[in-house]
C-alpha cells in the first residue's frame, strides 16, 4: 500500500487498504464516524481532520501505523 498522505481522499486511502477496517477503526477514535456519507468520498485527509477539529499529523501517523501492522 501507499504511504496514506494529508492530501488522500479518504476513500481512496480506505479502497487501497489491505485491510480497511484497520484504518476504519483509527478515523473512528479520531470521531469520524460518517465513513459512508457522500463527504467522505470527496474529503481528504486533511479537509475531515481540520472539520472535526484533528490534529492531521498525528491522524496521518495513527493511520500508517495501522496500514503498516496489515
Amino acid at each position: 500500500m501507499a504511504k496514506i498522505s494529508k492530501e488522500m481522499l479518504i476513500a481512496d486511502a480506505l479502497k487501497a487498504a489491505k485491510n480497511p477496517e484497520a484504518l476504519a477503526d483509527v478515523l473512528f477514535s479520531y470521531g469520524m464516524h460518517c465513513l459512508g456519507c457522500a463527504l467522505a468520498h470527496g474529503e481528504t485527509i486533511e479537509q475531515a481532520a481540520e472539520v472535526h477539529g484533528v490534529n492531521v499529523d498525528e491522524m496521518v501517523d495513527a493511520l500508517n501505523k495501522a496500514a503498516e501492522a496489515e
